[in-house]
């Protein structure tokens, strides 16, 4: 596959990091967004949980663990459709979380590309178990909020650093409409989590929440 000039001017092997991808993303968007999203703004605000879930607060009844990925966004953007549920664990209890899974009757199918496993539901729902060791791990998971079907999820600021970590054509985009969406005081919580734990990341912050507003506008 041929490198497009764009991609060759950064890396000659394709391989590039997170911060590239972001960077790459955030200035095509920067060159073609055009005010307003063609949704209205009762959709963008509306919060919603139609998409069936596996519930797993009383399997892991005392066990601090929060859903991140595409499944948490819906607690601060419209909901949209992804293939399985990511949660998000301490690698110090990873172990402890695997093993409850099982017994309730979840299938170990393979290790993920980062710390963690995927699993099978009884219903064949896919569970991506993920070891978090980041700095901010106990602040996130000792703090979750709640999605509209009151499942734990990472509150905005830390989801956002999971995002930026991956960086995703689909994170980014994730990233852009939910801080499109976020109050003041919320992108000031992200805000400072960014320039404490990912410094090199606000100036790609500030780009996205201009981003995610613009789309707003009519």
């Amino acid at each position: 596959m041929k490198i497009p000039p764009t991609i060759a001017a950064i890396t000659h092997n394709s391989q590039l990091t997170a911060s590239q991808r972001r960077r790459i993303m955030i200035d095509i968007s920067q060159r073609r967004i055009k005010p307003g999203s063609g949704s209205g703004h009762a959709f963008l605000r509306r919060r919603t949980a139609m998409h069936y879930w596996p519930d797993l607060r009383p399997i892991l009844r005392n066990l601090t663990w929060a859903i991140a990925g595409a499944v948490a966004t819906r607690a601060y953007m419209p909901e949209r459709a992804t293939r399985d549920l990511d949660i998000l664990v301490h690698h110090r209890d990873g172990d402890d979380v695997l093993e409850r899974l099982k017994i309730a009757g979840f299938q170990l199918v393979s290790p993920l590309t980062i710390p963690g496993f995927l699993l099978q539901s009884p219903n064949g729902v896919e569970v991506d178990v993920i070891f978090g060791n980041s700095p901010w791990i106990d602040e996130a998971l000792s703090h979750p909020k709640q999605d509209p079907a009151g499942y734990p999820v990472l509150d905005l600021p830390y989801l956002v650093l999971m995002k930026l970590e991956a960086s995703r054509t689909l994170d980014l985009g994730d990233l852009a409409r939910m801080l499109g969406l976020a109050a003041e005081r919320e992108l000031e919580r992200v805000r400072n989590a960014v320039k404490r734990y990912a410094p090199d990341a606000i100036e790609d912050i500030e780009s996205l929440i201009y981003l995610g507003q613009l789309e707003l506008k009519n």
